[in-house]
């Protein structure tokens, strides 16, 4: 039987040996949560499920889209032999949403946050040509405050709410590693200086080991570097590159190196050895221009919100995911804007290697319960816990020119100091302090909070081409269209800063559907496919051709579920033109130079 999912999921850290542990599982929902007092950590479960698929989804062979307050995971794996001398690591890929892990009934790990990977170090639990019994808890109370972005709270879909994803949703892997074993680097592209900067964490570290990095790309080696452990924390390695080898990553020419790294000893023997990839790029401001390696490119993105029909949030093939960027690219957009979910890691390789633009954003829709009024809010710092492991994971793609940590978060009360503004400061904090690279929004639409960030953005929705071009006529003298009732403002003023408008569109087509709650989008349907394309390409033109806009993000790439306004339809098959949808983004020789 074939492995679900087979492919390598975390490409931009490989190691050679590793074990997938994608396919059938036990299963069992424990609604009640008293399965550990029940027995279901030792015994065998009722249902069968195959993973990374979520149970509520038809690829799991479940298909259960009611709530499930707690579903248990169990599986037998026989830890390879000659693994032996190694310890051995577990890893998840992501877990909706608060997990436990235990092998051969010890505990050997803890994790929350539905999104984001971790992984159990099994010493002492499991070896090295012994069985491992593995068994995990997955908690998603998803009526609770917590980030979900755009999973239900009520029991079925509405307005802009899908199904849920419960426990499993992305690949269980093993690996072996050394004593002394390198841990995922940070690799910080310096186009100035023309080199790449990469800390290289090290596991255990011990005295007499060296680090040794070879970058190169398809004509060979282009520089090596050494340094010996143990005389800092994280070695920091300088990889200059000549001028004669000298590839910068942009959009649409996506030119990559490989890197090796490798521990040695003394006797030049391999303790351990790895593999990654950099992209040689800068993101800069000007004004209100964000630049490219120092060039302006107005990013033409599009909204992806990383559904499919049959896996919820999990693609159902690799192939899937890079053909996504590759429906995008072929509609004239040369980016995303990666919306409420954080993408697997997969979709972020393929865009590295494809020149595709994104913006990295966490789940959060609204940071609220729906269920509750402005006063019982209670916002976690559990958010800035999750967001801080997304940015740790996904720092070295290339392909990522942005962050925003919040999205539509509406601050209604004013009069005091809420968990909302510590949390929306401290999210805006912490990407500041482990990125000084890209820009970062505070929060993408509706409520501003943080006087320093980087990028100011609206949400304007509005169908009629000659009002929403009135509405974004007010930039050119720094007085953008904000969400929110002008006489009670819910954000900060605008102070100069690079402007967007990071939802706009979403006209609802799909001829085909009934109108009613099984489909919507905004505003009117169009009478016909010509009012379409009249309405798409007086939208975007109204942004394409204002100078003071360094971008823009349409709603949506496909329909999601009840919400039909995309680009393509739910199951990525055509809905229009693509030469037309294309034509009306890049209209002219001298519009696609300016705005590569």
């Amino acid at each position: 039987m074939s492995i679900p999912r087979p492919e390598y999921p975390r490409p931009q850290f490989v190691r050679e040996r590793w074990l997938n542990l994608n396919g059938e599982w036990q299963f069992e929902v424990d609604n009640g949560d008293s399965g550990l007092e029940r027995g279901l950590l030792e015994r065998e479960l009722a249902q069968r499920i195959t993973t990374p698929f979520c149970p509520e989804s038809e690829l799991s062979g479940i298909g259960d889209t009611d709530f499930m307050h707690v579903a248990w995971y169990r599986r037998e794996v026989t830890i390879p032999k000659e693994w032996e001398g190694s310890r051995v690591l577990l890893h998840f890929q992501a877990v909706d949403y608060d997990a436990t892990v235990w092998v051969n009934g010890t505990e050997v790990g803890r994790h929350r946050g539905g999104f984001t990977p971790f992984t159990c170090d099994l010493h002492g639990a499991a070896a090295p040509g012994e069985t491992a019994v593995i068994v995990v808890r997955a908690r998603d109370y998803t009526r609770e405050l917590k980030p979900v972005g755009k999973q239900s709270q009520k029991h079925g879909r509405w307005a802009c709410m899908y199904t849920r994803t419960t426990g499993i949703w992305q690949t269980v892997w093993m690996e072996p590693v050394p004593e002394t074993a390198l841990l995922r680097p940070r690799i910080t592209p310096d186009v100035d200086n023309s080199c790449f900067i990469l800390e290289q964490p090290i596991a255990r570290p011990r005295k007499g080991l060296r680090l040794r990095v070879l970058l190169y790309d398809d004509q060979g080696t282009v520089t090596s570097a050494e340094c010996t452990l143990g005389t800092s924390f994280s070695p920091r390695i300088i990889l200059s590159i000549p001028a004669d080898r000298r590839r910068l990553w942009a959009p649409g020419k996506p030119n990559l190196y490989s890197i090796d790294l490798t521990i040695i000893d003394r006797c030049d023997r391999v303790v351990d050895a790895a593999s990654t990839y950099a992209g040689l790029r800068s993101i800069s401001i000007d004004g209100k221009t964000i630049c490219i390696n120092g060039q302006p490119v107005f990013q033409r993105l599009v909204l992806d919100q990383g559904y499919y029909p049959d896996g919820i949030l999990t693609a159902p093939t690799d192939e899937a995911l890079r053909r996504d960027i590759e429906l995008s690219l072929e509609a004239g957009f040369n980016g995303a804007r990666l919306h409420q979910k954080v993408f697997e890691e997969r979709f972020l390789y393929h865009a590295d290697r494809l020149g595709y633009l994104v913006w990295g954003e966490f789940p959060d829709w609204g940071c609220r319960d729906w269920t509750k009024s402005e006063d019982e809010q209670r916002v976690s710092a559990s958010y800035i816990t999750q967001w801080t492991e997304a940015i740790a994971r996904d720092y070295s793609h290339p392909c990522i020119v942005g962050w925003c940590p919040l999205n539509e978060t509406v601050q209604a009360i004013l009069d005091r100091i809420t968990d909302l503004d510590d949390v929306t400061r401290g999210m805006f904090l912490a990407t500041k302090a482990m990125d000084a690279t890209r820009p970062v929004l505070d929060a993408s639409g509706y409520s501003h909070r943080v006087p320093e960030t980087d990028v100011y953005d609206c949400h304007d929705y509005e169908q009629d081409v000659e009002a929403f071009t009135r509405n974004h006529a007010g930039l050119a003298q720094n007085e953008p269209f904000m969400n929110g009732d002008p006489k009670r403002p819910i954000s900060i003023p605008y102070a100069g800063q690079p402007f967007f408008v990071s939802e706009f569109g979403g006209i609802w087509w799909n001829p085909a559907a009934k109108e009613g709650e099984d489909s919507w989008g905004y505003g009117d349907r169009p009478t016909s496919v010509e009012e379409f394309y009249a309405r798409f390409e007086g939208l975007c033109g109204a942004l394409l051709n204002d100078p003071n806009m360094f971008g823009y993000c349409y709603t949506q790439l496909t329909d999601v579920f009840q919400e039909q306004n995309g680009i393509y339809l739910f199951d990525r098959s055509g809905k229009f033109d693509m030469k037309r949808i294309r034509a009306a983004q890049i209209r002219s020789a001298a519009i696609e130079t300016l705005r590569a």
